[in-house]
């Protein structure tokens, strides 16, 4: 591949604080060069190494590119009039789900894939150059199977949900369920997944079932993930941290022996603030985690119920007006964060040996993400060195 150099950077965030200044590891008036896939050189513009392809980007800002650690795109249809209900008083519950598992196994597998490519294609427009898909929306062996294969097509970040909630002929049965998904569907699936995840939570599945589900991935290479927490204080957090899970993603009602536990651990609470907008449910305090050591990371979560948006610029302008995260620590999160969330350390930075994955803003800084809320400034997107969006 042709070696790429760009230049005239007005501010580059690597997230590497041996290259700059801060966490974020800023540089001005910079440059960076990518090769064979990877980030070759990073250093001031004025002595930018000799390029194939050089592109002056006029004082423009470049980050590396969003890491999307928590997505639901293997699924059919939507539920716009159940967001409206919401909006207009209806109070969010998991139930909600079973509409979508339905839609889902009654759509092709063409249409999974087609609606899942053009998802897909808006997260990568929104910045987005790494996307974990979940399944979830099949809740059988046969769905569940379809839909890590059809999502393995598309990204090596797959997770198996295999208990989302009990499905309709599972009802008010879920012990049934989680013996079947442990038995059947977990030993079938998993040479497809990397992940396994369960949604922990009223409505959905208590400590002991998860922990179930949790063992049997784990039994079979799987690396666990949670959702948990987001409705009311439960066992997820502590469950999760207890496993070794890589994230435990929503901690929207936590207790402060919760907080102790995710600071002393290796577990990352990705906050999803997209979720809580469009639920109308409490935003998680992440000032409080942040404060206490926990690493945190951001997603969008875009799913058909609750979250429907592939924007992490739209969750860091959230972040920072409703979690009172600053500029900086929502970057980070959005970025490094969600690395370290499907513990990667080839994605989410800026520094030689990384993939060249980095987006460049139609501003000077990535300040401009919170504080210019809801304007398209991704301007290009590089994905291994390959400029995949713009000109």
């Amino acid at each position: 591949m042709p070696t790429t150099v760009l230049s005239n950077i007005g501010t580059l965030v690597t997230n590497d604080p041996t290259l700059g200044d801060g966490p974020l590891g800023l540089r001005r008036r910079a440059a960076i060069a990518f090769t064979d896939g990877r980030v070759s050189w990073v250093g001031d513009s004025a002595t930018a190494p000799a390029a194939d392809i050089g592109i002056d980007l006029g004082g423009r800002a470049v980050l590396p590119g969003f890491v999307e650690s928590h997505a639901h795109l293997v699924f059919a249809g939507d539920r716009a009039e159940e967001f409206a209900a919401r909006m207009a008083g209806r109070p969010y519950g998991a139930g909600g789900i079973r509409t979508t598992i339905a839609a889902t196994r009654a759509a092709s597998d063409d249409e999974l894939d087609a609606n899942l490519r053009r998802l897909l294609a808006e997260s990568v427009r929104a910045g987005s150059t790494t996307v974990e898909c979940k399944s979830g929306y099949g809740q059988s062996v046969a769905e569940e199977l379809r839909s890590v294969r059809i999502a393995g097509r598309h990204t090596d970040e797959v997770t198996l949900l295999a208990a989302h909630v009990p499905p309709p002929e599972y009802a008010r049965r879920a012990d049934d369920y989680v013996a079947m998904v442990c038995a059947d569907m977990i030993p079938r699936c998993a040479p497809h997944a990397r992940w396994i995840d369960v949604f922990c939570e009223q409505g959905a599945f208590d400590r002991d079932q998860a922990h179930a589900v949790l063992s049997a991935g784990i039994a079979h290479g799987l690396v666990p993930r949670v959702h948990g927490n987001q409705l009311h204080q439960g066992p997820g957090v502590q469950l999760a941290v207890e496993l070794g899970a890589a994230s435990v993603d929503h901690v929207v009602h936590v207790t402060g022996a919760d907080i102790d536990a995710l600071a002393g651990g290796d577990t990352v609470a990705t906050l999803l603030p997209g979720a809580d907008f469009c639920t109308r449910n409490a935003y998680p305090d992440a000032r409080k985690l942040l404060d206490a050591g926990v690493t945190v990371a951001l997603g969008a979560d875009c799913n058909p119920g609750t979250s429907y948006t592939t924007s992490l610029p739209f969750c860091i302008a959230l972040a920072v007006r409703e979690l009172r995260m600053t500029p900086d620590e929502a970057v980070w999160s959005a970025t490094a964060g969600g690395a370290k969330a499907l513990r990667r350390t080839d994605i989410g930075v800026l520094t030689p040996g990384a993939r060249a994955d980095a987006i460049a803003l139609d501003a000077p800084s990535h300040l401009h993400l919170a504080y210019r809320p809801g304007v398209p400034l991704i301007s290009r997107v590089w994905r291994g060195g390959v400029l995949v969006v713009g000109k």
